[in-house]
């Protein structure tokens, strides 16, 4: 270990801070909230960070309707249903009304059934123990307790659309 002090971290300001967050969306998208934080945790100065994010906003570089669409899409290829994507939302501070006519596309039965088909297979189950083990999969993935049921015993046969 060596006796001599670390030199200070330079404070990103001005031209480096614009920098720095067009280096940040290169890599990834991000919601107005959590790209004020990365760019508040380099050490920046808040009014700076609020003007900045606001300004890459008005240019596009930023959108938190990009960041809602393309969150939506990530968990349901994930096999998440409409409650967790709406818990992603909120912890990414970002309106459902940003993605709701995606969300309104989805076919959630399909989703939930295509989800417990992939763990369970296709067969209805009859043992009550198998069964609930289903529906507490697919309530943990955060699907309604209507649409569980409906895909817990759907048996091929009946239209449920």
């Amino acid at each position: 270990m060596n006796d001599y002090p670390s030199p200070p971290k330079k404070i990103p300001t001005g031209n480096t801070l614009r920098a720095l967050g067009f280096a940040l969306l290169a890599k990834k998208e991000y919601s107005k909230t959590d790209l004020k934080q990365k760019l508040l945790a380099y050490g920046a100065a808040f009014d700076e960070v609020e003007t900045l994010v606001e300004e890459l906003a008005q240019q596009n570089y930023q959108s938190d309707e990009r960041m809602a669409g393309m969150l939506l899409r990530s968990q349901i290829r994930q096999g998440r249903g409409p409650a967790r994507i709406k818990q992603a939302l909120k912890k990414h501070d970002i309106d459902l009304d940003l993605a709701q006519q995606e969300y309104d596309e989805v076919d959630w039965f399909e989703q939930a059934l295509n989800l417990k088909i992939k763990k369970f297979g296709a067969e209805v189950i009859t043992d009550p123990k198998q069964k609930a083990k289903q529906i507490r999969f697919l309530q943990y993935r955060g699907f309604s307790m209507d649409i569980i049921m409906k895909v817990v015993n759907y048996k091929g046969e009946e239209d449920f659309y």
